[in-house]
């Protein structure tokens, strides 16, 4: 399952999605670390389709866990080589130019 979060933004639709169960989490990789924020990621739940269809209307979009990642790679809106690896998650992020 994923949660999906909307916001409108001067610059356009910011879209935040991550797996659910990562929700609150932190994930290091060498010095780098990222936290799951609920008061970022915390949204409703979500289908992959219902995903796609968000990020189709994004301007910007944060994506956090496997499934969430891979979604938006499927959808073909994230390349695998941008992707970031963290501990035993996945990390990307999508700019609509």
């Amino acid at each position: 399952m994923m949660l999906l979060c909307e916001r409108s933004t001067q610059e356009g639709l910011l879209v935040s999605v991550c797996d659910a169960d990562i929700l609150g989490e932190t994930f290091e990789q060498g010095k780098l670390s990222l936290t799951v924020d609920p008061d970022f990621y915390d949204g409703e739940e979500a289908s992959a389709n219902e995903v796609i269809d968000s990020l189709t209307e994004a301007s910007v979009a944060n994506l956090v866990g496997t499934e969430a990642v891979e979604t938006a790679i499927e959808g073909g809106f994230v390349d695998e080589a941008n992707v970031l690896e963290f501990e035993e998650t996945l990390h990307a992020q999508y700019l609509r130019m």
